[in-house]
């Protein structure tokens, strides 16, 4: 071949950094030791896989073609190496997860897996839907767990379980003793939101874009947790999960409010790369995710330890 890994690997931490100098620092190699790689394997097919933007090195068309084969073959070579190292874990593997998988179910998951295979490595970031996506289509990722929709023509879109947004607010909120609200009067509400680009914002909006006026919203947060706080608070109302919900309902820290007009259902979901290859960690992980949720029919069904 006319080619190496070591090339190849140089080519995709370039890809997806878009630096020589930070794909370097990624792959502890010198820059000219980066760069040389990154040369030769253009001069031995005498073509050009990126292109220098401003300082940013970006794929052309070539270099977009040879990325997700260049990962695929990176991944299965790697599967052999600990294969004839005699090793008994099954790879590395890097998960995203959005914000109310990541906290209530993927650390969890991460958990049983290295219980199960302690000499695998597992990294997992937690982001909103719409950078999780982004990861994966730039191969940063293996696999993502998100709780929006994704329609990319080059991502995979596997259902895993159904989850529930609700409505919530404080007990000593004036809506907590009222009856249902009309859409009108919610929507005037105070409202502590997630921010654009997640997948409990844009489930809340999908539900309500037939409804006449907009949200007020008085302040817009990226964690679950600290919407939650700032709902106890009484500073507004809120709309997360009913995962994320289930034990300050519970301790009586917020309440629900019924929201009959509106479908406040998703799904959570898998995603990966079309051409991405399914090692063996992602194909365990896939299966291990599915048995937590084996006989569930919705994500705050599934037992998790209690929070006091």
């Amino acid at each position: 071949m006319r080619y190496t890994l070591r090339q190849l690997e140089v080519f995709v931490a370039v890809a997806q950094h878009e630096s020589v100098s930070r794909a370097a620092r990624a792959l502890a190699l010198s820059q000219p030791a980066t760069s040389t790689a990154l040369a030769e394997l253009e001069r031995h097919f005498d073509c050009q896989l990126l292109d220098r933007i401003g300082k940013r090195l970006k794929l052309n068309a070539l270099g977009f073609q040879l990325l997700p084969k260049a990962v695929a073959l990176l991944d299965r070579a790697e599967e052999i190496e600990e294969l004839l190292r005699g090793q008994q874990g099954i790879g590395s593997l890097d998960v995203g997860a959005t914000l109310t998988i990541g906290n209530y179910l993927a650390t969890l998951l991460v958990s049983d897996f290295l219980k199960r295979h302690p000499n695998s490595r597992i990294r997992l970031r937690v982001r909103n839907t719409q950078a999780v996506i982004e990861h994966i289509l730039h191969h940063e990722l293996d696999l993502g767990l998100i709780e929006g929709d994704c329609q990319h023509p080059d991502v995979v879109l596997q259902p895993w379980v159904e989850d529930e947004l609700v409505v919530c607010c404080a007990p000593g909120h004036p809506l907590a003793s009222r009856l249902p609200p009309d859409m009108e009067h919610l929507l005037r509400e105070s409202w502590i939101m997630r921010e654009q680009g997640s997948g409990t914002r844009s489930t809340l909006e999908q539900a309500t874009r037939h409804r006449r006026g907009r949200f007020n919203i008085l302040l817009e947060l990226e964690h679950t947790e600290g919407i939650k706080r700032a709902v106890e608070s009484g500073l507004g109302i809120g709309c997360i999960s009913r995962l994320a919900l289930r034990d300050a309902f519970r301790r009586g820290s917020l309440v629900p409010l019924e929201t009959p007009e509106l479908d406040l259902r998703r799904q959570f979901a898998f995603v990966w790369h079309r051409h991405k290859y399914l090692s063996t960690g992602m194909r365990e992980f896939l299966r291990l995710c599915q048995q937590m949720t084996e006989g569930i029919t919705r994500s705050d069904e599934i037992e998790l330890p209690s929070v006091l």
